[in-house]
């Protein structure tokens, strides 16, 4: 048996207990939480933890009383890197959710904090780990484009107006999706294209889709343009473009302005990787239903591959041979078959049988970068991107 410390039982830290984790392990248990809402903490709870879970004040309680295995972070972003740096302390296994870090002070803090923590961590990068993503980088490695020069990322977010009508749209919390969203994207960029990426210059767009002048806490139910607006939940279920249900007025001023800090409509960014070879990645939170697309083509001067997770494919062009080759992945699986991978190599770190395939350092080094877009976004500059060991 594993037995856990969650700090944070939320949507996506229940979700990932009872589902990919229990589907690689099923004897695992949720022995304490850490949850300022109770009774919502223990709603999401499977059935055979509800009896024997204990809820406690502190991070610091839950490991002197309960002793778990391993501990889980799964509280809204700005909390991440501070929790985690005091649960570095404790030398436990670790599984924090991204991004790790949503500002410089927060991130350089939390490299700082693991420097010497013997703990192990697993940072919740599903995407490098998914059977895609591995397939292109072992096919990269075995010289199917020849040396990695370019690669072109997208992402066309088909749910994309959570971040403008639920807590996602609190910019305290998120600072922007680069950090939110684009985090997974250049972390697995990375790992494809062999190198960190070191510099980057970004544009954004804000207040041109999402946002307004509609009054702050305005919900649909209270609207009296249930029948004009496209997102209201009648015109959502009517169109299958969203989720039918009541929800916070996607344009109104609550969201915050250009001025004030506000997530963006669509983001881009040039980058720049150690290795010398160059790319372009596109993130777009409008779109819907069929026009989600999630993917990268990698390019050199034997080869193209590209993938899309919504499709399932890979694909292998030979620039000098007349051959095409299409490989297709299952379906179904949570964040494209990542959780689980994500799932089994905690477990396993737990039991001291593996290393993390995704250690603090993955998730520091997509904060520096995230942060570096984001600086970029707002200063139109190129902004070199710090490195994780750079002092000062």
């Amino acid at each position: 048996m594993v037995r856990l410390g969650v700090i944070g039982h939320g949507a996506r830290a229940s979700s990932f207990i009872n589902h990919p984790m229990r589907e690689v392990y099923p004897d695992v248990r949720v022995a304490g939480i850490v949850d300022p809402d109770r009774e919502g903490a223990r709603a999401r709870l499977a059935e055979q933890d509800r009896a024997d879970v204990v809820f406690c004040k502190s991070m610091e309680q839950l490991v002197r009383e309960i002793k778990p295995d391993g501990l889980m972070i799964g509280t809204r972003c700005n909390l991440h890197s501070p929790l985690a740096i005091q649960a570095a302390k404790y030398d436990l296994p670790l599984f924090v959710e991204k991004p790790v870090a949503t500002s410089m002070a927060q991130a350089t803090a939390l490299e700082q904090a693991f420097e010497k923590a013997r703990g192990p961590v697993v940072v919740s990068f599903p995407l490098r780990v998914s059977p895609l993503c591995e397939l292109m980088r072992q096919k990269i490695e075995e010289g199917a484009v020849g040396a990695a020069e370019h690669v072109l990322a997208w992402n066309y977010v088909p749910y994309g107006h959570c971040y403008f009508d639920a807590f996602y749209r609190d910019f305290s919390v998120t600072q922007g999706l680069f950090l939110q969203k684009a985090t997974h994207d250049l972390d697995y960029l990375m790992y494809l294209m062999g190198g960190n990426i070191t510099k980057v210059a970004a544009m954004a767009s804000y207040g041109r889709i999402f946002g307004g002048d509609k009054p702050a806490g305005l919900k649909c139910s209270t609207c009296e343009e249930e029948y004009t607006c496209l997102e209201s939940p009648r015109n959502r279920r009517r169109n299958a473009s969203a989720g039918g249900g009541d929800h916070p007025c996607p344009f109104g001023e609550d969201i915050g302005t250009p001025e004030t800090g506000m997530n963006e409509d669509s983001s881009s960014a040039l980058l720049e990787f150690a290795t010398g070879a160059k790319g372009v990645y596109t993130q777009v939170f409008y779109t819907r239903r069929d026009a989600g697309a999630r993917g990268a083509k990698v390019s050199g001067y034997h080869g193209t591959l590209e993938f899309d997770w919504y499709t399932n494919e890979m694909k292998h062009v030979q620039h000098h041979a007349p051959f095409t080759d299409a490989t297709k992945s299952g379906e179904g699986l949570s964040h494209f078959g990542g959780d689980n991978q994500l799932a089994e190599n905690f477990i396993e770190v737990i039991q001291g049988k593996a290393e993390s395939k995704t250690p603090i350092t993955t998730g520091i080094q997509s904060a520096y970068t995230c942060l570096a877009a984001k600086e970029s976004a707002e200063t139109g500059r190129f902004v070199e991107v710090r490195q994780v060991g750079q002092s000062g």
